[in-house]
């Protein structure tokens, strides 16, 4: 059993100046605060970049003439979403995403809609992540193709062992994913100097007319909206602020993130359509492809180690925010001093950094099958991608219109109404193709689980706070 000081007001308080002094330090620096904060949370929407675009081309059976207005339609959706995450903070500025909004909007138990998304949501990040992270480094070394499985898994391994560390803080984070957009922006500046290819005729099928082929590709090229939801629950992180700055940070970052991953998705789309950079071979990527075309021999190589890096670091979030997660159900010490508790003790215990060894283990050993199921190949991940967050997103969207409707706010019904037919759209499209049931069936089966493990508990309160709880967690440990 936890004693009193595993609660993070008591951690904090066994080093009280130094975390006061930390606290007071970025409270007065808010636009380093703001920066740390908003480049560590959109690592991973960031990072989906090096593998959305080649999924949706594939999609599109190899057409270069219908990657951009896809990817379009990709970002449009994406900002849409952002928009009703927008509303979502507003009502929510100490975070909770759409756990704490399903759970305010339609009673405690159907929070665990979404968070069973989000358990199979990060196992398929870091397997993707992963996978990703291996292709990156085979398209600078093609021979190591013949080691894609070995070479994966100790990438998984690395991360792993890293995680046992607790968590790395928010600046080393920031500055992957700043470095990704310096390096990406400079392969794009050095692109488009590039003398333009002319494209054949395309001979191959892509579904039938072209408005019917984008319309059945965009959902997988949707992969990369995952993680855009983040901000949302991480706000919960800025204990230093108040609930103002709290939902200033989260919304600012919201809108930073539909900038910089819809700049850099249609600025690479762009260019492989510019240079003709079609499906990629099996020993490379279609985004190291354009980076081998597009840049010196230098820029490539920091292109795809910057690519690897923050890949990785992607896996890293969600091997912490997983293991996080099950930590919290399994202990669950309520801001508030109450107890929830519905999974085994022994998924909460932790080491001192603070890492849930056990979580992180079975987290560890679902991601090895992951990936060792797919060949440790990101683009066969991909296509059971894009559904469990769908599934979050779904019901945070519907919560949220509940709650305009409730309120006569029109104009908001109107945002809500469109964000959720576009989300239930991509996610039946997405279904429809067979291999995303798997992870939505998943994803159901864990939240039937956690809500069956509820009831038998008695149904304790708390649970759509669960994320509010981790995120604040996580800002108490840094």
């Amino acid at each position: 059993m936890p004693t009193p000081t595993d609660s993070p007001s008591a951690r904090s308080s066994l080093a009280p100046g130094r975390a006061t002094r930390a606290r007071q330090w970025l409270a007065h620096h808010k636009s380093v605060l703001l920066i740390a904060f908003a480049f560590t949370v959109m690592a991973d929407p960031v990072s989906s970049v090096a593998y959305a675009v080649e999924a949706a081309l594939r999609a599109l059976g190899g057409n270069l003439s219908l990657l951009l207005p896809t990817m379009a339609v990709v970002i449009g959706i994406i900002a849409v979403v952002i928009a009703n995450y927008h509303d979502l903070v507003g009502r929510f500025p100490q975070g909770g995403g759409a756990a704490a909004a399903s759970g305010t909007a339609f009673g405690e138990g159907f929070a665990f809609l979404p968070l069973g998304a989000l358990v199979v949501d990060f196992v398929l990040t870091i397997a993707v992540s992963i996978a990703a992270g291996a292709s990156a480094i085979i398209a600078y070394f093609p021979v190591a193709h013949t080691i894609r499985v070995p070479l994966a898994i100790g990438l998984l391994l690395l991360v792993a062992a890293l995680t046992w560390f607790g968590h790395w803080g928010r600046i080393l984070f920031a500055l992957m994913t700043l470095s990704f957009v310096g390096i990406g922006t400079a392969l794009l500046v050095s692109g488009f100097a590039k003398p333009q290819v002319t494209l054949p005729p395309f001979s191959g099928h892509s579904s039938g007319i072209a408005a019917v082929a984008v319309m059945l590709a965009f959902p997988v090229g949707m992969a990369l909206a995952t993680g855009v939801e983040a901000p949302s629950s991480a706000i919960a992180q800025l204990g230093q602020l108040d609930d103002a700055g709290r939902r200033f940070f989260g919304r600012a970052t919201l809108w930073l993130t539909l900038l910089i991953v819809g700049g850099l998705t249609m600025g690479i789309t762009a260019l492989a359509v510019r240079l003709g950079i079609g499906i990629p071979p099996a020993n490379s990527t279609q985004i190291g492809d354009v980076a081998r075309a597009a840049g010196s021999p230098g820029l490539f190589a920091a292109f795809q180690a910057a690519s690897a890096v923050l890949l990785l670091a992607a896996a890293s979030s969600s091997f912490q925010a997983g293991p996080g997660l099950l930590k919290a159900l399994a202990r669950a010490d309520r801001l508030d001093g109450a107890r929830l508790g519905i999974l085994p003790a022994w998924m909460g215990r932790t080491n001192r950094h603070h890492t849930p060894y056990w979580a992180g283990l079975v987290y560890l050993l679902v991601s090895a099958a992951v990936i060792v199921a797919a060949g440790a190949r990101d683009q066969e991940l991909v296509l059971f991608y894009a559904v469990a967050v769908f599934l979050s997103f779904l019901a945070g969207l519907l919560a949220m219109l509940k709650f305009s409707l409730a309120e006569h706010r029109w104009r908001w019904v109107v945002v809500n109404g469109l964000g959720a037919v576009l989300v239930g759209f991509t996610l039946v499209v997405n279904l429809l193709r067979g291999y995303p049931l798997v992870s939505f069936a998943a994803a159901l089966l864990i939240a039937g689980a956690f809500y069956w493990l509820w009831v038998r508990a008695g149904r304790p309160r708390g649970v759509s706070q669960i994320e509010r709880i981790v995120e604040a967690e996580v800002g108490e440990e840094e």
